[in-house]
């Protein structure tokens, strides 16, 4: 019998940026070896967002999926709670015999899953924040890219995000980090090549896809199920532009246009984020679907 090329890795990782077609490549993945996905997207996580997410659910068909719908919007579920989550699952799925497969592009969660350290539950430190504040987003990003071993950039489409990662790194400088025990010690890291052109053109597809299919009344009904409007716009992207547009801060066709261009900007910085991985010595493969 035929040994599979997968076998001496703990943890698969299948990443890439938005549009690329990872879950679809995860999905058949997990059919071969008998696997069940890990979601590492920042924002699947939450019930209720399910067009401005991308969830897709329809993709996985008969095979497991794990970390979406866990957490209600607008709550502010942080990468401390993300990590003894993935432990969790990770744990079960490979008592079970199972391959765990992880899925996404989020750069802090794929961190969090793979790099082996114990992620504390940092306090809030006002002061810092407020300092932090006045630097420009380029300053922000280059700060905590000097903290971070390898340079694992996140998503940076809020300051707020950022400032709070920022935040989280300079407080373990000055803190012990532990390695955790049970975290993947062996990680096969597999990309999905897509060319900016193409990326582009899907990314555009599918936000005009999505708005016809009533993205707009997904992010209305969550402003009336009572989240405020500041919550929804710290998700960025999708949930940010359609906030401003419905509460009269942005015509309709500014919003599109500003926001098509906001998720192929996010799109270049996950890229980024995943050759600055490959410098540190993190070998990817990539693969074109």
């Amino acid at each position: 019998m035929l040994k599979s090329p997968f076998e001496k890795y703990d943890l698969i990782c299948v990443l890439g940026p938005t549009a690329s077609g990872k879950t679809r490549y995860a999905v058949k993945l997990a059919r071969e070896l008998d696997g069940e996905i890990i979601s590492a997207d920042s924002r699947q996580i939450f019930r209720g967002m399910d067009l401005g997410t991308g969830k897709d659910l329809e993709e996985y068909g008969e095979i497991p999926y794990h970390l979406i719908d866990i957490a209600d919007a607008g709550s502010k579920y942080n990468i401390f709670e993300y990590q003894k989550d993935f432990e969790r699952v990770y744990r079960d799925i490979k008592q079970r015999g199972k391959t765990p497969i992880l899925c996404g592009g989020s750069g802090l969660y794929i961190e969090a899953a793979t790099c082996g350290y114990y992620l504390p539950e940092v306090p809030p430190d006002m002061p810092l924040r407020a300092e932090l504040e006045k630097l420009p987003t380029e300053e922000l990003i280059a700060k905590y890219e000097s903290l971070r071993k390898p340079h694992n950039t996140t998503d940076y489409d809020t300051r707020k995000r950022l400032i709070r990662a920022l935040e989280i790194a300079i407080w373990e400088e000055k803190h012990p980090v532990k390695r955790s025990s049970f975290l993947p010690k062996k990680t096969k890291f597999i990309g999905i090549s897509v060319s900016r052109e193409v990326r582009n053109a899907r990314i555009d597809a599918r936000l005009n896809a999505r708005l016809a299919g009533g993205m707009v009344e997904e992010v209305r009904q969550l402003l009336e199920s009572g989240i405020p409007p500041e919550d929804l716009i710290w998700y960025g992207l999708e949930y940010k532009f359609l906030t401003m547009y419905l509460t009269g801060k942005m015509e309709y066709e500014e919003m599109v246009s500003r926001l098509r261009i906001a998720i192929h900007q996010f799109a270049k910085r996950q890229m980024t984020w995943f050759r600055g991985m490959e410098r540190k010595g993190i070998e990817i493969e990539w693969i074109k679907i």
